[in-house]
């Protein structure tokens, strides 16, 4: 979402950064072209104005320019301010002591409120905690089907009554079984509309009286641009909310919503969703957001993505397996499967420090049909040859082609390229330092997954 906005900063603070000095000229030439990519974002224009004002005078004070490297300041202040538009420090749920936690979900038609509760459901049941769920949006066709079914893919509870009751009777029915049930948390799915009218709040502050909520969530689409934040608006004057989710984060807009919205409603935004499936849902960190925009990577997210997904007992046995040299292909599938269970790939890489200035990467995404291929190809061989790929001779090759739909060539580079890695770990077991000659011809027979231009 932030590529454009990223690739105007970058460029930007680079060209301060090149400077041995700066004069106020030069901090005025780069307070203009920061405000031009912000107001290109789709940023609230109040919002930019405050910015890019609080950005300068903290420019021009005399730690900066006279300083020895006044760039690398100026970095140091834009990713301050970014981080304070967003937010500053991210915030959790507040849990209640005792009995469930109540979580109020509201937002319009489209927005993605009811996978965004079941993404919420997901990620609360992640950490341990027994999940309910609630249909109280009985106005939009099949939406309490929706919830029943992604609630399932979830691992949460569902209450639902039909779409006959009073939502906020319904509301009220599912808190009384969430109490009797001993559910750590209740997520109440309520209706949308089109656009932000009073019977809508009405029933919204009804449902908000009678359950008394924790936290009250307004999902809103982050492709809707300046939109979203209008709907915040009004829903902050209607019916207080604590907390955003913002939802397609992972799309093709500008970014303007997600900077603008904790400036002008107050609210900050606690989870993104950045993908479709139930998964792609995570805390809101402003800190890291504001580092990957001016492409310094998400370290943080990244180890915790890690520790999610990587199992420890495995990674301890793929180490010793790596040390006796005994690495097979079905270790060399768990752990491709592990990483990609991570997210897609070129979100991984956007978080990795300096990968988001990198020219050959900018506007590519990773293929992840090539993965598809390279785990089919696998997948087709027997355990024995996964253990032994030396065993595969010309005819087994042409077995396992036909049986994954590759090609010959595909699974002699696949093969090639494991027996290269197995060569390059030992070494790197005994000591030895990889060649750099060596690398580039292992790089050069790997079957990488493409990158195409978006």
């Amino acid at each position: 979402m932030f590529d454009q906005l990223s690739d105007r900063l970058q460029e930007t603070l680079s060209e301060v950064r090149s400077r041995g000095k700066l004069s106020e000229a030069d901090v005025d030439a780069a307070m203009r072209e920061i405000r031009l990519a912000l107001l290109e974002a789709d940023v609230n224009f109040k919002v930019v104005k405050s910015f890019t004002a609080t950005l300068k005078e903290r420019c021009l004070g005399s730690e900066v320019l006279g300083s020895l490297d006044p760039g690398q300041h100026v970095v140091k202040i834009v990713n301050e301010e970014l981080t304070a538009l967003m937010g500053g420090v991210s915030r959790d749920l507040t849990f209640a002591q005792s009995g469930p936690t109540v979580i109020l979900m509201a937002g319009l038609q489209g927005s993605g409120k009811t996978t965004a509760c079941a993404k919420l459901a997901r990620h609360l049941g992640a950490s341990g905690k027994d999940v309910a769920l609630a249909a109280c949006d009985v106005y939009r066709p099949a939406a309490v089907d929706q919830l029943v079914t992604v609630g399932e893919q979830a691992g949460a509870h569902v209450y639902e009554q039909g779409t006959d009751r009073d939502p906020v009777e319904i509301a009220s029915w599912a808190l009384d079984r969430a109490r009797e049930e001993g559910r750590d948390a209740l997520i109440v799915d309520t209706a949308g509309r089109l656009h932000v009218d009073e019977e809508m709040m009405a029933e919204l502050v009804r449902i908000r009286k009678r359950t008394k909520p924790h936290d009250v969530l307004l999902v809103v689409d982050a492709m809707t641009g300046q939109d979203a934040v209008g709907v915040a608006e009004s829903f902050a004057e209607a019916a207080e909310f604590d907390g955003v989710v913002m939802t397609k984060l992972d799309g093709d807009a500008r970014g303007g919503a997600a900077l603008s919205i904790k400036a002008v409603t107050g609210k900050p935004i606690l989870f993104a969703s950045t993908g479709e499936k139930l998964e792609a849902f995570d805390r809101f960190h402003p800190d890291r957001m504001a580092s990957r925009i001016l492409g310094m990577g998400d370290v943080l997210s990244l180890i915790e993505k890690a520790e999610q997904q990587v199992d420890e007992r495995q990674a301890l046995d793929l180490e010793e397996k790596l040390r006796r040299d005994q690495l097979t292909l079905e270790d060399f599938l768990q752990q491709m499967r592990q990483v990609r269970k991570m997210g897609p790939l070129s979100g991984l890489i956007g978080m990795l420090p300096g990968m988001g200035a990198a020219k050959q990467l900018k506007g590519a995404e990773v293929d992840e049909g090539e993965l598809d291929r390279i785990e089919a190809i696998i997948l087709s061989m027997t355990p024995g040859e996964r253990a032994n790929p030396g065993m595969i001779n010309g005819s087994r090759r042409k077995r396992i082609a036909s049986g994954s739909g590759a090609k010959v060539q595909h699974v002699n580079q696949l093969v090639k390229q494991f027996d290269q890695m197995r060569k390059l770990m030992r070494q790197m077991a005994s000591g030895k330092m990889p060649d750099p000659q060596q690398l580039a011809q292992m790089a050069a027979g790997t079957p990488r997954p493409k990158m195409r231009r978006r």
